[in-house]
């Protein structure tokens, strides 16, 4: 899940539940908390490695184990930097901070809320490091989910809209037109990557704002609601969204069970995998000896079974075995879920890729996010690896550096 996200929904536990007493010190922590795992994407940054992502992030910072020694450092901290601006600047001289002990406990909350919700996306998270190196993937949301987004938004949006009387009408307008913008926005980076929904969607989820923004103005009952009222609200509301989240992926994975019950496959690995843009979409993943089987479904739909299409690997090679030796191959491996092996000459060269099917799409053109390369010489030399550049992967990681063991093979 995105950091933002995170952040917001970090933010509507502080304010739900800890902002009775010293509410801006409460909330920042709850905020922080619920943002800090993502410090590891630094190592990615600074690091030559390729595979850094897979290497270390959501590991040692997405980890239970460690949780409790970081939740006191950052509360430590806040209370340091809490008496500090209280004694140095005066316009904080009213800043009230909680105990450390209290602290210690927001910090956790908010850390273990990233940690748990990592652990819903289909990416995984390490969350039992360092007993364990195996990624926890429950597959109930989409890395970048907007109505989970939403969920963890608009409570609080509600409640800063109706802090006041004056101003409320104004805030109440200008905010309804930015999420609807924001909802075109949407509709048309979900087309451009692949995810496409009908344009009704937009219409509808801007009359529920509208209806959530101004319907608490009528006899003025939205000013009788505390920010507290409304967080908590939104905070059940989204838990009440992620047990629907999990009965539409048992749903889903129903349908995966059967398909290759009755088609008699032996399966390696099976998934119902979430997809944009709400969690009825799904996509089934089935990795069986020779390929991978996938189908993309709505699960509102009549039909009582999704058409799978099916992806053969290559034949075995020599290119393929010797991609099989390379170290950041096996790593790489250990991280993918549904990857199908393609082994091709072109170029003078010759191509091992490893094309991840994690995130279904219908797209005809371009690897699949998180799908690696391995490039060799026609005598069967490694040349380059890497991943691959793709087009829904925003950060477009195409970082190919000379294969180590170039010069060991030959």
């Amino acid at each position: 899940m995105d950091t933002i996200t995170h952040g917001i929904a970090g933010a509507l536990i502080g304010k739900g539940f800890f902002s009775r007493r010293a509410a801006r010190v409460a909330v920042f922590s709850a905020t922080i908390g619920a943002m800090f795992p993502d410090i590891d994407v630094v190592a990615e940054v600074f690091s030559r490695d390729p595979l850094a992502i897979v290497k270390y992030h959501r590991v040692i910072t997405h980890s239970f184990f460690m949780l409790p020694f970081f939740a006191a450092a950052l509360a430590w901290l806040t209370c340091g930097g809490a008496r500090f601006l209280k004694h140095r600047y005066s316009q904080f001289s009213d800043l009230e901070s909680p105990p450390w002990a209290m602290l210690t406990l927001i910090y956790a909350i908010g850390i273990a809320s990233h940690i748990i919700l990592d652990g819903m996306t289909s990416f995984g998270t390490q969350m039992w490091y360092p007993f364990s190196r195996q990624r926890v993937a429950w597959d109930l949301l989409f890395i970048i989910d907007f109505c989970f987004t939403a969920l963890v938004l608009l409570p609080q949006t509600v409640a800063w809209i109706y802090s006041g009387r004056d101003r409320a009408p104004r805030r109440a307008i200008a905010l309804w037109l930015v999420f609807s913008l924001a909802s075109v926005a949407v509709w048309k980076i979900a087309d451009a990557v692949g995810f496409p929904f009908h344009r009704w969607i937009v219409a509808l989820a801007s009359l529920t704002i509208a209806l959530l923004f101004f319907g608490p103005m009528f006899r003025g009952t939205g000013f009788s609601i505390t920010r507290p009222t409304w967080c908590r609200a939104g905070s059940y509301l989204t838990v009440a969204y992620l047990i629907a989240c999990g009965v539409a992926h048992h749903l889903a994975l129903v349908k995966a069970e059967t398909y290759a019950a009755a088609h008699n496959l032996t399966v390696e690995r099976l998934a119902a995998l979430p997809l944009p843009p709400s969690f009825l979409d799904w996509g089934d993943v089935l990795r069986a000896e020779n390929g991978v089987y996938q189908a993309r479904f709505d699960l509102r739909s009549a039909r009582p079974a999704p058409d799978f299409w099916f992806r053969p690997d290559s034949p075995p090679d020599t290119f393929i075995a010797r991609a099989w030796q390379l170290p950041e191959v096996r790593v790489y491996w250990n991280f993918a879920r549904f990857p199908v092996i393609r082994s091709f000459a072109e170029d003078g060269q010759h191509f091992v890729d490893f094309d991840e099917n994690r995130f279904v799409t219908r797209r005809t053109h371009g690897p699949a996010p998180f799908s690696y390369r391995v490039i060799f010489d026609m005598e069967g030399n490694p040349l380059e690896e890497g991943w691959q550049a793709d087009s829904l992967d925003v950060r477009r990681m195409i970082k190919i550096l000379p294969a180590h063991a170039a010069g060991n093979s030959q």
